[in-house]
């Protein structure tokens, strides 16, 4: 008798709560990230002049990474004589400790940089500011901005800030996303 009460007890309750037994769901860290998922395309302007962008996001290593492939073109130009070809790419994961995405950048000049998620990200706009930087002078920062503009576009903002002074944009791009 006792064990038919307490199986009644058991189905009562589980017919009650509808998520019992059931897993909790965890919060997807990289949700603001799959919108870049894909091929984008863009213009480019700033430090170096005006110039066309090409980006690939994919996730890689079992979902764990976001890796970013990045090539701005820059024609020859009265700001840039010469013109030259940008290449960097990079991996953002989720640092569990830290609660917050952190975003490594590796450049063809040999710069490395370290950004951590900034407060200030919310569903359309995330901010990665500097923590450290490779092979430039000590005191440099960096800051990446991305905003989603719609579906298919967004912008990106490159700012700097020399020692002791305030981030000053060296590159903006506007990208769309290839179908």
């Amino acid at each position: 008798m006792a064990r038919r009460i307490i199986a009644l007890l058991f189905v009562a309750v589980v017919s009650i709560h509808p998520f019992a037994g059931q897993p909790a769901t965890q919060p997807d860290v990289f949700g603001l990230l799959r919108f870049f998922v894909g091929t984008w395309r863009g213009d480019q302007s700033g430090e170096p002049g005006h110039g066309t962008v090409e980006r690939k996001y994919e996730f890689v290593l079992d979902g764990n990474f976001l890796e970013v492939k990045n090539k701005s073109t820059y024609p020859p130009q009265e700001k840039n004589k010469t013109g030259e070809i940008h290449q960097d790419m990079g991996l953002i994961s989720y640092d569990k400790a830290r609660k917050k995405l952190i975003f490594r950048q590796f450049h063809i000049e040999g710069f490395v940089n370290t950004y951590a998620e900034e407060k200030g990200t919310d569903g359309k706009k995330i901010i990665f500011v500097s923590e450290a930087i490779e092979n430039i002078a000590a005191g440099w920062r960096a800051r990446e901005t991305y905003a989603i503009l719609n579906d298919n576009e967004f912008t990106e903002r490159f700012e700097l800030a020399e020692p002791g002074k305030d981030f000053t944009l060296y590159s903006e791009a506007h990208l769309k996303r290839v179908r």
